[in-house]
């Protein structure tokens, strides 16, 4: 066991650094443009690969490893990583799903709170002296509002049972209808916007999801309806949300994830009727812990019984 090599390919929680150091011969990459080049010189050592949800696994990558075994992924999406090539070769691959359930959850209501409440601009306010000279601008309540989930997983779940915490009526959308929530559904994303006065995206990225969240579906949330994206960056066109921001098609979004990370446009920074937060939405001390955790308790799985616990392919 302590033969094998380790691949890293992100910047790896402390405790997943440990344990690797301890078992393993473990080569950290820090430049992911020169990867396939030096994957073209070692790749055949490879055995384990630790990845991430943000860096995923490339196919090019993956061929450039005839010996790798197993992949776990720090972090639950894997939108990054080419599965059906692990697929093809019948290489393991886990993620790290549930533990992070509660700080997303919470991230998708500090967004929508912040958002529509207006905090940002209240503590510059004040920050700024203006509290002296008059009173800071009425905003509405966030209870008792319609509230859409465009993907009610696991984490959307958690996000709906939050909300049931401020009264709030719950509507979702999904690819299939859910047996086992009493929540209304909506058959299209359209009409979960059109009822909603707040849509929280918290679906899987992809190609199937895709720019979900379009110019139609905007205009169908309207003037008074606020966006929270916790999801993908990509599950929302970014540009026509822009330009609904700048023409108010609707009032403001929330945004814990972008298109092109971690740049984001300078047309949304100088937005002031957005709250953007750079990819944390399970960056609390105890989800990070826990995907750690779960990271080691795969890769120890693996090689004592043969498989992964939290198994994506």
């Amino acid at each position: 066991m302590s033969q094998k090599n380790v691949l890293v390919l992100n910047s790896p929680h402390e405790k997943i650094k440990q344990y690797l150091e301890q078992h393993y011969q473990v080569i950290y990459v820090n430049d992911l443009a020169g990867l396939t080049e030096q994957l073209a010189q070692i790749g055949a050592s490879i055995q384990i690969v630790i990845s991430s949800a943000y860096v995923g696994l490339k196919k090019e990558w993956i061929d450039l490893m005839p010996n790798l075994e197993v992949v776990c992924n720090f972090g639950v999406g894997y939108d990054s990583t080419d599965i059906q090539a692990l697929k093809a070769r019948g290489i393991p691959f886990s993620n790290t799903p549930e533990v992070l359930n509660d700080a997303v959850a919470d991230t998708a209501m500090a967004l929508l709170l912040a958002l529509v409440r207006q905090v940002c601009q209240a503590d510059t306010f004040v920050r700024n002296g203006l509290w002296e000279k008059g009173s800071f601008t009425l905003t509405p309540n966030v209870s008792g509002k319609k509230v859409g989930i465009v993907g009610l997983g696991s984490i959307g779940k958690v996000i709906a049972k939050r909300l049931s915490g401020f009264d709030c009526e719950i509507a979702y959308h999904n690819r299939r209808q859910r047996d086992d929530v009493d929540f209304v559904y909506k058959a299209s994303v359209i009409e979960l916007a059109q009822w909603s006065d707040f849509l929280i995206i918290a679906t899987v990225g992809g190609p199937d999801t895709r720019h979900l969240i379009n110019h139609d579906v905007l205009v169908a949330l309207g003037r008074e309806g606020y966006l929270i994206n916790i999801a993908r960056g990509s599950v929302i066109d970014q540009e026509a949300l822009i330009q609904a921001l700048q023409n108010n098609t609707i009032a403001g979004a929330g945004l814990d994830v972008f298109d092109n990370e971690p740049f984001v446009p300078e047309s949304l920074k100088q937005l002031k009727n957005v709250v953007l937060m750079p990819h944390v939405g399970s960056g609390s001390i105890e989800a990070r812990d826990q995907m750690a955790q779960l990271v080691i308790d795969n890769l120890e799985n693996f090689y004592q019984k043969g498989d992964v616990i939290t198994k994506v392919v």
